[in-house]
């Protein structure tokens, strides 16, 4: 590949999607190649069928690389909220005299808190905020004078199953991987820096899988994942209305909350097949779907209440409830909380369901630009 380009694995709980491409102008991205493989997922901290999530990966990669013309040697991977864990630390160095803070002190300062952790392997750290001496808060503290450094820091964890899994997959072709924590990029891609200074909630609402996270500045002040998203609710459809699983996760995209006319029977045909839907178990079934996912989040907003959210919006985006008409507008009722979807803002790939993909390329462009700096940060952890 070219020195501009970057090839990046995005894992979401139903899809694999590979792809390849570069930071165009004005911050765009030129996608020369991706390639999507639907697969069974993950529950628990563990895939369902590793040898199905192998050919599904390999089969993307070479579908890739074929149109490419050439083979990946570095992949960037994105590790989806179910095997990460993200820990929040304050820490404070000392200086014997006034001195201007280059990278080597903020590197000392993450070295201060770097900790193992059985199971895990950190593979990113960053700041929440940064405080001088002379209580200053400050995003960048490079070239301030200062007498001590002291920070609210963000460590992401990785599974350490995750990274045997994928270093199994890709050993025999031959690549090297890279691990960023997909749910912290999409976050700090879609929602903007000076939101993210006083506080940002954002929850990824995916097939199989929904995280949430709170955001101060840079960083993650807490994180959580719930085995709960469009599957379980489409799992719900398949229980109420008697149909196989792929109709009733069709049946989604029909759904409209908004509907004052619930009553009577709707015909609904998938692949040749009618079926006849009664409207208003079927509207029933996609608002108790959507409460289970309330049920997850709201008392996780509440142990959190105390950190200035009871105003801030809940920002939403991921696969889950795309095309699900008045979905955002019933959890915002149920939550009672504001809640506003995010997307890409860029051409072609402005949906929800591509957000994962256009932030992890962002990311892992900022990494290849960052170059050497990232690289001597991750080696204080052994990442």
């Amino acid at each position: 590949m070219s020195r501009k380009s970057v090839a990046v694995l995005d894992i979401r709980s139903s899809e694999i999607a590979v792809f390849v491409g570069e930071r165009g102008v004005n911050n765009t991205f030129v996608f020369k190649a991706s390639k999507a493989e639907s697969y069974y997922g993950y529950e628990s901290g563990a895939f369902y069928d590793e040898a199905d999530l192998s050919e599904a990966v390999y089969k993307a990669v070479s579908a890739v690389e074929q149109i490419c013309g050439e083979r990946i040697r570095e992949l960037y991977v994105g590790v989806p909220g179910e095997f990460t864990d993200v820990v929040p630390k304050e820490q404070n160095i000392g200086f014997p005299k006034k001195r201007k803070i280059s990278q080597k002190e903020i590197t000392a300062l993450f070295e201060s808190g770097a900790e193992t952790r059985e199971g895990y392997r950190v593979i990113r750290a960053t700041s929440m905020i940064y405080t001088t001496s002379d209580n200053r808060r400050v995003v960048d503290p490079i070239g301030i004078s200062a007498t001590s450094l002291s920070g609210v820091l963000s460590y992401f964890y990785c599974s350490e199953y995750f990274i045997g899994v994928m270093e199994k997959i890709f050993a025999k072709m031959r690549i090297s991987l890279r691990y960023l924590p997909a749910e912290f990029a999409m976050a700090s891609y879609l929602i903007p820096s000076e939101t993210r200074d006083e506080y940002a909630i954002f929850l990824d609402v995916g097939y199989l899988s929904s995280s949430l996270l709170v955001l101060l500045g840079n960083g993650v002040l807490a994180q959580e994942t719930y085995w709960v998203g469009r599957g379980q609710i489409a799992g719900r459809l398949m229980e109420r209305l008697s149909v196989p699983l792929d109709v009733a996760t069709a049946l989604l995209s029909r759904a409209n909350l908004f509907a004052k006319d619930v009553s009577g029977t709707a015909e609904f045909n998938y692949h040749g097949t009618t079926y006849e839907i009664p409207a208003d178990v079927f509207i029933e079934a996609v608002k108790e779907g959507l409460d289970g996912l309330c049920e997850k989040v709201g008392p996780f907003l509440e142990y959190c209440s105390g950190k200035d959210l009871d105003y801030k919006p809940l920002y939403v985006s991921g696969d889950g409830l795309e095309n699900i008409r008045g979905a955002l507008e019933h959890i915002s009722k149920r939550l009672n909380r504001v809640c506003e979807q995010l997307a890409p803002d860029l051409p072609y790939y402005n949906k929800p369901a591509m957000s994962s993909r256009v932030a992890l390329m962002d990311m892992a462009q900022c990494d290849r630009e960052k170059g050497g700096v990232f690289n001597r940060l991750l080696n204080v952890f052994g990442g």
